[in-house]
């Protein structure tokens, strides 16, 4: 620590400022924190300065050390020693027996028949090895057919004929008037095996349900294990289960256990909606409770594009419950990287316990057969590294939230209050101070997202999605740089000749103001997620009250700066955390969001971000320091060093390792596509592999692999043509907007679609009532598009209301089980007054296709041949299709 040596002796006589001579000759402009308290009052101080190289050590190995602790945390999967009421080892058994059979799609022989009948073999063996218990248990294999709309994506209707679900009742034997229900799927998305997503689940349920069954005390209430059988269909099954199964009346609450990546820890993620004895309920009884209402909260705002059976239950089901999911490793979750291997023993263990003494709490709670007596009000609830959950109503929260904001308002009114001209100077000083660190944010944001537009144009996107560390390197050592930057310059040109001490102290309540600026807004929306700018309010306020008097004699000593930085580390370690989650969610999202949505500019600016609330309460070390040129040296060399690496390429975006593979993602569609005029005549066709790349990157980085996939062959968008004239399996079409058409051979399934006009009736309003029938595969698509100045007044869909996507037409999801008859609806359009003469002939366009994601219909020699073409660190996930169009 360097020595401010200067003796201060204050007279009476003095002005508001004082200057005097240092041991280096400067001047530095002195007083109690700057501003005069008590010109009577003499005493003499001696201050201390920090050195910069020991600074920056200091801040740098202690948030090092805290994101140390994050991982190390987030490695103890198991606390303490399995009880051993839940068995792994055979968990594990289910979860390599349910995924030996491979990707499990809806309406394929692997879903309906093998995995169902495994399940119904290990369930009666539960059942007949519990008869002499107190427990009774019933199965009912349902295969519901049924209909809705959802806003999820860009707004669709889906359709399921015969999917299936395998509902298992567990209950007292002289029978239970309420229930819980556990959820899970066991069906995949084509190609994958879906360990994780979500096999690991229904095998965790399986012993759950052994381990309830096999309990010598009766349970108070009953529940359901739902094994359904149609979630990756966009939640089809669990829509059949709780809209039409007679036991669905009796469920009173719900857990569902989701995945958005392989393995880890399973989070809680999503409770309610209100009823806060479910929070309660796992604060009290989980044995390794990992949770966030922050989580929560960006989960229902939609930043994150999926969802999960919870929507179901809570939309359709009005019943309350708790949304739990693996995060980690997102980047291998819907690929064949998804393999039960990559599942660790200890993951299923924890999830296993979690589940288990959850459900056993809440079967013997009085609560759940009253829950709506405990129905009103939300939780803020959060874990600390995994050890313990801390959990209180959101009321209490926001009492606790303004009590907070009162205290830090009372610290700062205190020094507003000074007498004399000294609160009215801080006052000023305050305000000019936090317009400098506002500013400094807003030029800092906008200096890194310059850099991450240069990364773009070079061609470099994604550098950072196998090197998640050298996005940290440049885009934090850039942010980093630029806000030491910003505040050097302040403080050497704007606040020249002012006391170091003066202005460390000032820019701490800067950044307390802003932060407590941060939880009063929050606060007053509403959001539980207030208590993260609660916790980084208080406890450096508190620290900076307990330091106070070490502060004022001794300035900023070596004491000083490790108490300081020691009561920093609960908020600091607890927001770190809440980074690590923000990154594994986000980095491996950018793999699939689109070619549309900049990756750079959302990995930068998250960076960026993290980078000014991390430095907010280290900003009074930047003034306290007397220079910083060799901290900007330092991170000015990373940052070109940096630059010049990710320019030159070394950083590739993709891994094909198999140890940690980070796969791009292609989907590859061989279809033929057939267009028909208003008179049913054949007005095109053409075949080709149709190509969606899912990340920003498209094909740059396929071209040199396979040559004749290049910008060449990219498609244009049809406008008259319903979702342009291609295949979409899902309406995505506003986050691809670049495809690939590779002109082929086409394409002969064994079943092929029929799909007729088998009515057309003028009603006496005026409107025209169509009927359709479709018979197909399992996987449909059919695609509306009403012609300029037409529109549809009803159809046969959902609630009756037809519901547009947000390119203006509609898009219907199909899908059925094993078997199903043919498929039939109908809708009423309104014809146009005057026919459009720039537009397509008639009043609609509607086009259907198919998608063969099994079976032998599902490949083709051309398709094949290509897909060896792949490099190994691409996911090519791929299938047949058909499009076919009609004008009515």
């Amino acid at each position: 620590m360097e020595s401010d040596t200067a003796v201060r002796r204050i007279k009476p006589s003095e002005p508001p400022r004082y200057v005097t001579q240092d041991s280096d000759g400067a001047q530095n402009r002195r007083g109690d924190n700057g501003y005069d308290e008590d010109p009577k009052k003499k005493h003499e101080v001696r201050l201390f300065l920090p050195r910069e190289g020991l600074t920056a050590c200091l801040v740098s190995v202690f948030l090092l050390l805290l994101w140390g602790l994050v991982h190390l945390s987030l490695q103890q999967l198991v606390i303490g020693t399995p009880s051993g009421e839940f068995n792994a080892e055979r968990a594990r058994r289910h979860l390599e027996q349910i995924t030996s059979v491979g990707p499990r799609p809806v309406g394929s022989e692997e879903n309906e028949v093998l995995t169902v009948g495994y399940l119904l073999e290990q369930i009666e063996k539960i059942r007949l090895k519990t008869t002499a218990g107190p427990h009774q248990i019933a199965v009912d294999v349902q295969r519901p057919t049924g209909s809705f709309s959802i806003d999820f994506l860009s707004g669709f209707t889906s359709f399921y004929d015969h999917v299936t679900n395998v509902a298992v009742k567990l209950e007292p034997k002289g029978g239970s008037e309420h229930l819980m229900l556990a959820n899970c799927h066991f069906d995949t998305v084509a190609n994958s095996p879906g360990a994780s997503d979500d096999a690991v689940s229904c095998a965790v349920m399986l012993e759950v349900l052994h381990s309830l069954a096999n309990q010598s005390t009766p349970l108070r209430h009953g529940v359901i294990f739902l094994f359904n059988g149609a979630e990756e269909n966009i939640l089809q099954a669990s829509h059949g289960f709780i809209t039409q199964h007679p036991w669905a009346e009796q469920v009173r609450a719900f857990i569902n256990l989701e995945a958005a990546g392989v393995g880890g820890k399973e989070v809680v993620f999503q409770t309610g909606p209100e009823n806060p004895w479910l929070v309660q309920a796992y604060v009290h009884a989980a044995k390794h409770p990992f949770a966030s209402v922050v989580g929560q909260e960006v989960f229902q705002s939609g930043v994150i594009p999926s969802d999960t059976d919870f929507r179901i239950y809570r939309d359709f089901g009005h019943i309350p419950g708790i949304d739990l999911a693996f995060i980690e490793n997102g980047f291998i979750y819907h690929t064949k990287y998804d393999t039960a291997n990559r599942i660790l023993t200890d993951s299923i263990q924890r999830a296993g316990d979690n589940i288990l003494s959850v459900l056993k709490h809440l079967l013997m709670s009085e609560t759940l057969a009253d829950s709506s007596a405990y129905r009103h009000g939300n939780m803020v609830f959060f874990d600390l590294l995994g050890v313990v959950v801390v959990a209180y109503p959101a009321r209490v929260g926001t009492i606790l939230n303004y009590m907070v904001s009162a205290a830090t308002f009372l610290y700062l009114l205190k020094k507003a209050m000074l007498p004399g001209t000294g609160g009215g100077r801080y006052v000023r000083d305050l305000a000019y101070a936090t317009a400098v660190a506002v500013l400094s944010w807003f030029v800092t944001l906008l200096s890194v997202l310059i850099v991450a537009l240069l990364v773009t144009l070079l061609g470099r996107s994604m550098f950072w999605y196998t090197h998640f560390y050298a996005a940290i390197c440049l885009y934090g050592a850039a942010a980093t740089g630029k806000i030491i930057l910003i505040h050097t310059l302040a403080k050497n040109l704007y606040y020249r000749g002012v006391r170091l001490v003066e202005l460390g102290d000032l820019y701490f309540d800067v950044s307390l103001l802003l932060w407590c600026s941060s939880l009063v807004w929050l606060t007053s929306r509403g959001l539980c997620s207030a208590y993260v700018p609660m916790l980084m309010v208080a406890f450096p306020l508190i620290t900076r009250l307990l330091l106070t008097r070490e502060f004022k004699h001794r300035g900023a000593s070596l004491k000083y700066s490790l108490l300081y930085l020691l009561g920093l580390t609960l908020p600091y370690v607890h927001f770190m955390f809440l980074l690590w989650v923000v990154f594994e969610i986000f980095t491996p999202i950018m793999g699939r969001s689109g070619t549309e949505i900049p990756p750079e500019v959302v990995m930068a600016s998250l960076v960026t971000l993290a980078t000014i609330f991390l430095s907010s309460f280290f900003l009074h070390f930047i003034y306290l320091v007397r220079s910083t040129k060799w901290i900007l040296a330092g991170l000015g060399s990373v940052f070109m060093v940096m630059f010049l690496l990710v320019s030159g390429g070394l950083f590739f975006p993709y891994s094909g390792d198999p140890h940690s593979p980070r796969p791009k993602r292609v989907f590859l569609q061989h279809t033929t596509r057939t267009f028909h005029n208003l008179q049913g005549q054949v007005e095109s066709i053409d075949s080709g592999l149709w190509i969606n790349s899912f990340d920003f990157t498209s094909v740059q980085h396929i071209t040199p692999h396979i040559p004749e996939i290049n910008d060449s062959i990219r498609t244009r968008c049809r406008e008259d043509r319903p979702f342009c004239g291609y295949p979409w399996f899902l309406p995505v079409k506003f986050l691809s907007r670049k495809n690939w058409y590779l002109p082929a051979s086409g394409v002969s399934p064994s079943s092929p679609v029929e799909f007729s006009l088998r009515s057309k009736e003028e009603t006496r309003w005026g409107t025209f009532k169509m009927t359709f029938r479709v018979k197909g595969p399992s996987h449909m698509s059919l695609y509306l598009m009403p012609h300029r100045g037409a529109s549809l007044s009803s159809w046969s869909f959902g609630d009756g209301t037809p519901q547009l996507d947000l390119n203006g037409e509609y898009f219907i999801f199909y899908s059925h089980g094993l078997s199903a008859p043919t498929w039939t609806f109908w809708f009423e359009i309104q014809p146009p007054t005057e026919p459009d003469p720039s537009g397509p002939e008639g009043m609609i366009s509607v086009a259907i296709s198919t998608h063969y994601f099994f079976g032998k219909d599902s490949r083709t020699a051309q398709l094949e041949e290509t897909l060896r073409r792949f490099p190994t660190w691409a996911f090519p996930s791929s299938w047949v299709s058909t499009y076919d169009m009609y004008r009515y």
